[in-house]
Formats: structure tokens, sequence, C-alpha cells
């Protein structure tokens, strides 16, 4: 026997329950500041591009200062492709020289921040873009990588190791939403600049910035439901997880997981409430994670509220 169609009345009040159910959530992140990275599939999708503004947009009408981050691996490949700038890999890792570099900043301040703040602001007038380059709003480091035990020299790629808020504190204060693209100013030993600029992970960017705003959330979207305790068996997917659960679970995670699991550890140890990674192919995956109870995706939260 075939269930009876929904009335209009049917699906107001389901619209009534999910709005009710948003409250409690909605009450407890007002007026916190949320970091929000944005890459993978929601990055290169037309209908997730948008539904990805249309939740920024939201988070920021719900009382939520809300902070975007964003890397573009595939748009920097398409255009060193394009270029005919051949990539030089090392042990799977991409060697970042100086003329990638170049593509590196035109096409994540130039090209995928520009259209994030156009589907923003298609909204109103919200969004205002940054680079690490900005206000030196960010400082990193030169690193490369151990590959078979044997350090391995990735060229102009770094680590975040300071960054300053000003600028961002001053945007979120007007009500603007801070969209970031992760390059950033190399500095010596000393701290001083060296006047190179380098590439650094969107992911450990996001965790260096939630920490220094003292975010209430951390939420990375990704290509993947969230963190699998046996990869691929689809029914290990974790809910949630401590911090000191996360850390012994780390040696056997797969590698592409890792900086983001990393990222995620790192900015609830250094004070961010929660840190999520939630499936960035479903769209308003990142609303249901944090408006209700059951989420979608893998929180971390700090061992001693677990």
């Amino acid at each position: 026997m075939s269930k009876h169609k929904p009335t209009p009345m049917d699906v107001a009040q389901r619209k009534a329950e999910a709005l009710i159910e948003a409250l409690p959530w909605i009450q407890r992140f007002a007026g916190t500041t949320m970091v929000v990275k944005y890459g993978g599939n929601a990055m290169v999708n037309e209908d997730l591009r948008r539904a990805f503004a249309e939740d920024i947009v939201f988070l920021r009408h719900a009382g939520i200062n809300t902070v975007v981050v964003h890397g573009g691996g595939p748009q920097i490949n398409s255009m060193l492709s394009r270029l005919g700038i051949e990539s030089e890999f090392k042990g799977g890792l991409r060697v970042t020289t100086p003329e990638a570099m170049d593509v590196v900043r035109m096409v994540l301040t130039g090209q995928v921040q520009r259209e994030l703040i156009g589907l923003i602001n298609s909204h109103g007038p919200y969004a205002v873009g940054l680079s690490g380059e900005d206000g030196a709003l960010l400082r990193a480091v030169r690193t490369g990588a151990y590959i078979a035990g044997q350090h391995v020299d990735l060229g102009l790629v770094g680590e975040v190791t300071g960054v300053k808020p000003d600028q961002i504190l001053d945007l979120l204060a007007a009500g603007k939403i801070p969209v970031i693209s992760t390059v950033a100013p190399e500095v010596d030993e000393h701290d001083n600049p060296t006047g190179q600029v380098l590439n650094v992970n969107a992911d450990t960017a996001a965790a260096a910035l939630a920490s220094a705003l003292g975010a209430s959330k951390m939420v990375i979207l990704t290509d993947v439901e969230g963190l699998y305790a046996a990869w691929p068996d689809k029914s290990s997917l974790i809910s949630s997880l401590d911090t000191d659960q996360l850390r012994a679970l780390m040696p056997s995670l797969e590698s592409g997981m890792i900086p983001k699991m990393a990222a995620c550890l790192k900015a609830v140890d250094e004070g961010v409430g929660q840190a999520h990674i939630v499936d960035g192919r479903q769209p308003h995956s990142m609303l249901l994670e944090v408006f209700t109870s059951a989420g979608v995706g893998t929180q971390v939260i700090p061992k001693d509220a677990a």
C-alpha cells in the first residue's frame, strides 16, 4: 500500500521542525567565530558552489562570524596545464617552482577567490577577499616532506607559523565575511620576511586561523563523508571522537586524510571548541553538521568534552 502524498501542510510542518531543531544550535553559536575550509568537489561543481555560498550567508544571518579559507588545487593544475608549465612531483607531492608559484598566486587570489566572492555577494555586500600576504595576515616557513625516511625539497611550499588577525577581526566587526586565499610571505628563523611567497596547505592554514581567532568551530569540506575507522568499510564512519582517540588513529589513516585530521587535531588542541570534517559533495551538508543533533560528518572534540 503506497504512502499518501505529503500535503503542503506536511511540507511546511517539516520545514518548521527543521527550524526549531536548529534553534538551540543557533543560540549556542551566535556571536562566536567559525572558520570554514572550502575545497574538494564543492569548489568545482556549479550547484555545490552556489549551495556553499548560501550556507555561508545563512551562517552570517544566524549571527555567526564566518571566515572562509580556500585552496584551489584543481584550478591550479588546470592553469599550469593551459600555460604549458611542467609539473614536477616527488613522491607524489608537487614541487612548487617560482614559475608555478606565480600561477598559484594568480589562480588562488585572482580566480578562485573572485568567483567565490561573487557567489556570496550575489546575496548582499558581505564577502571581502584577503590573501595571507595582505597586511602580513599569515607568516610561513618553507617545509619539505619526508618520503621513505628521506627529506624531500618541495620548493616554495610552506606551513603557517604565525597569524596577525587584526584585519579579520575588523571585517567581522563590520559584519563582513573574510574570504582568505592561502599564500603567505616566508619568514626566516628570526621571523623577518625573506621577500619570498609560499604556497601553504589550506587545511593547516584554516587551523592556524581558527586557533588565532579563538573560533568555536572549524569545518573542513572534503570529498568523503567523514573519518572511517576502517576505510573503505562505509559502516565504520566515526561521527565523533576526542583528541586522544584521534591521536591514536593518526598512524593508521589514509594519506589523503592525514593533513585534514592533523589540522582538526591542531585546532582543537589549541583551543578551538570543535572541528568537523564534512562531505562537500552533498549540498548544505555543512548546515546539517552544525545545526542538527545527529550531524552528518565527523567531529573532533577536546578530550575533557567527550
